[in-house]
């Protein structure tokens, strides 16, 4: 059985940018096997629910109306790794192309959908301290799926 950090939105709470979910059964049915631990970075960062659209422009993140909320980011991801590392969870699955979640491929920062290759604010601190990264997109290489 495996401790997997989950973003919150993938379990159906509605903390989404916009204040809707991304309910993900494929998510949800880890919690047969394993042990699921839900964040919200952006929640934990302290930014509210619904928000202004906000993506990463190099190490920065910045909303829709230029505003600079990476300390909120940064604040959430730390926060997410502190519960990740206190539960000692190898693994993380977050939502995909998401400023803080991301992995792999992030929007560009030109707000017109077109995606970077890059990871959110979380998903890179979670890298950087061991947590393997993965998104609802990565259902057919998730190690735990066979535990």
């Amino acid at each position: 059985m495996a401790k997997i950090i989950v973003s919150n939105c993938l379990l159906g709470a509605k903390c989404r940018y916009k204040g809707d979910s991304c309910r993900n059964e494929a998510v949800c049915a880890l919690a047969k096997k394993h042990t699921i631990i839900g964040v919200c970075p952006e929640q934990m960062g302290g930014l509210p629910t619904p928000r202004v659209p906000s993506e990463r422009v190099g190490d920065r993140v910045l909303s829709q109306e230029g505003v600079d909320v990476t300390g909120e980011y940064k604040k959430g991801a730390e926060s997410a790794l502190l519960i990740a590392k206190l539960n000692r969870a190898k693994y993380a699955v977050l939502k995909a192309k998401s400023p803080s979640c991301g992995c792999g491929r992030i929007y560009d920062g030109s707000f017109t959908g077109e995606l970077k290759g890059g990871d959110g604010v979380t998903a890179e601190l979670f890298k950087e301290n061991g947590i393997k990264v993965f998104t609802e997109e990565d259902e057919d290489i998730w190690p735990f799926k066979t535990e």
